[in-house]
């Protein structure tokens, strides 16, 4: 595919523009209607907690629901986003730019002295504009950062889902495609099933709402964590026994590992007497969990997030480095954000974090990192 027609493919057209807006529409709608588990968020500074619809599960059944209905009653087309992934990408983008702009203006003008809607200006345009000013902005009483961090899980799925469709309709389905298909949809609706974890994430309880945070839900989820997908919509890939059970085990350790630290830590955040493996934990100074995993590692989901991201990746087999895209990234990105987090953790917990540190040596991987 040469450059120019690449470029060609990149023009967002009216169809792009109204697949996002319905989406986010269903989004905004079901979000606000559908029945689910009401939790609430980590406690603010100012002692004021969020509280989070957790009804991701049903929203995105529904629309799967309705969807392929739709397909079956010759509404929609089951292939409208595999046919126009370069538009919907540029859409996406251009979209995030815009609402962060949005954001960084709304920020800078509100007076809001709260936790959540204060804003935290440096001065530095670029800056203020990456990271964001405010910790959860709200559009019509969606907490925007919970609504973006959704859209892009569902949106990976459902570009998935319509890369699966033009393969069966191409006759190019494979067992590599089934794979990848299968591991992908496991993990997302498993994220969904356990969708209140994700209000004790680092994300959510420290991170400001920034185009950092907006294209890396809308546009950098979906749209590079596909890409295995798309990769082998034009490469075959025949893959041995030894390779499925392989690639198998890697999924299965990657989400024990992955699953099991997240429910561990947002267990203990809501009753740190709660036991881990069948024991008490233990805690450094009333606040470090350093039992189960994270006595193994400090930050070893992850070391399952990363097992994971490989599996997605190895049903493409070894030829090219191209489908190995999001588990390099993610790799990098993790690093940087472990370096981050180790930061943070040393300036906010000092002399206690010194101690967990020589309690469990290992960052990520242990014996190797």
């Amino acid at each position: 595919m040469d450059l120019g027609h690449v470029l060609h493919l990149l023009i967002p057209s009216w169809n792009s523009v109204a697949i996002l807006a319905l989406f986010f529409a269903y989004l905004a709608i079901a979000g606000s209607i559908l029945p689910g588990k009401v939790v609430p968020g980590a406690t603010l500074p100012d002692g004021s907690r969020l509280y989070y619809r957790c009804n991701g599960l049903l929203s995105l059944l529904l629309l799967v629901g309705l969807l392929g209905f739709g397909a079956k009653m010759d509404f929609v087309s089951l292939t409208a986003i595999s046919d126009r992934g370069f538009e919907l990408l540029s859409t996406t983008f251009l979209f995030s730019v815009l609402v962060t702009l949005v954001l960084y203006a709304a920020g800078c003008k509100s007076s809001n002295r709260g936790s959540s809607l204060k804003p935290h200006v440096t001065g530095n345009l670029l800056h203020d504009w990456w990271f964001g000013i405010q910790l959860n902005p709200q559009f019509m009483g969606i907490d925007l950062k919970f609504f973006f961090v959704r859209a892009g899980m569902m949106g990976w799925l459902f570009i998935n889902l319509s890369v699966l469709a033009r393969s069966i309709q191409d006759g190019t389905l494979s067992q590599s495609m089934i794979l990848f298909q299968l591991f992908c949809a496991l993990y997302i609706l498993d994220y969904f099933f356990h969708e209140e974890y994700m209000t004790s994430t680092w994300d959510i309880i420290a991170e400001r709402l920034g185009f950092m945070l907006v294209f890396g839900d809308l546009v950098w989820i979906p749209f590079t964590f596909s890409i295995q997908g798309w990769w082998l919509l034009s490469n075959k890939v025949e893959l041995g026994t030894a390779a499925v059970v392989a690639n198998c085990l890697t999924f299965l350790i990657g989400y024990m590992v992955f699953r099991g630290a997240n429910k561990q830590k947002h267990v203990f955040k809501k009753n740190p007497k709660a036991p881990i493996w069948g024991r008490p934990a233990r805690v450094i100074g009333g606040k470090l969990l350093a039992s189960g995993y994270w006595g193994i590692a400090r930050h070893c989901n992850y070391l399952g997030d990363l097992l994971l991201a490989l599996s997605f990746s190895l049903p493409c087999g070894i030829s090219s480095p191209v489908p190995y895209f999001y588990p390099i990234y993610l790799l990098i990105l993790l690093i940087w954000r472990e370096r981050r987090d180790e930061a943070r953790c040393a300036e906010k917990y000092k002399e206690i974090w010194a101690e967990y540190r020589k309690l469990v040596p290992w960052r990520i991987l242990p014996y190797v990192y």
